[in-house]
């Protein structure tokens, strides 16, 4: 896919997804733009509604969840559940694909929410989790890019949790694409700007 065929997608299959996740969904693309996490951290199968308005928007993606999932064999053995933190991880890689969406250059990474409430679980045997996250803001100062979105998660229809002002940043030159070797960016600390 070309990069401004990449901008103006509507929406990405599970194919899509595994690609950008390898950096090999964009051939013309010449700087960095914020990775997907590889499976199987993931979170969802497609992304069913990409919708970009002036600084906001709203971004739709769907799991397929599968009895045998890597959470599940090891979340808990006497009792699986998907564990909330996948989901509230799933808004923030969903924020974090928003600014790639829209334009932003570097590294994503996630800067916290608010306030999170869970009131339902993901078990074995449901079909499909269901991520939307309404976007209310996008901006980009000083080659920093900043989402702030809010996220409802559904399983079969029926919400189970909520992620407020959930918070994701994009910033350059913080990449560590030369893994495993020791350099400058394979130590962490305060995100430089």
């Amino acid at each position: 896919m070309k990069y401004q065929d990449f901008l103006e997608c509507q929406s990405l299959k599970k194919t899509d997804l595994l690609a950008w996740a390898n950096q090999t969904l964009i051939e013309d693309v010449v700087v960095s733009i914020p990775s997907l996490p590889a499976p199987p951290m993931l979170m969802f199968d497609r992304m069913t509604k990409i919708q970009r308005q002036k600084k906001g928007g709203v971004i739709v993606a769907e799991q397929d969840i599968h009895l045998d999932a890597w959470y599940f064999l090891c979340h808990f053995r006497n009792d699986p559940v998907q564990p909330g933190c996948l989901g509230v991880d799933a808004i923030w890689q969903l924020l974090g694909m928003y600014c790639a969406l829209s334009g932003a250059k570097g590294s994503g990474r996630a800067l916290g929410c608010k306030e999170v409430d869970f009131f339902g679980q993901i078990r074995p045997h449901d079909k499909t989790v269901r991520y939307e996250v309404n976007v209310r803001r996008y901006s980009e100062v000083q080659g920093v890019s900043l989402v702030i979105g809010s996220g409802s998660v559904f399983v079969d229809d029926v919400k189970i949790y909520t992620v407020e002002d959930a918070k994701v940043g994009v910033f350059s030159e913080i990449q560590y694409a030369d893994y495993p070797h020791k350099s400058g960016n394979s130590k962490g600390g305060l995100t430089k700007k």
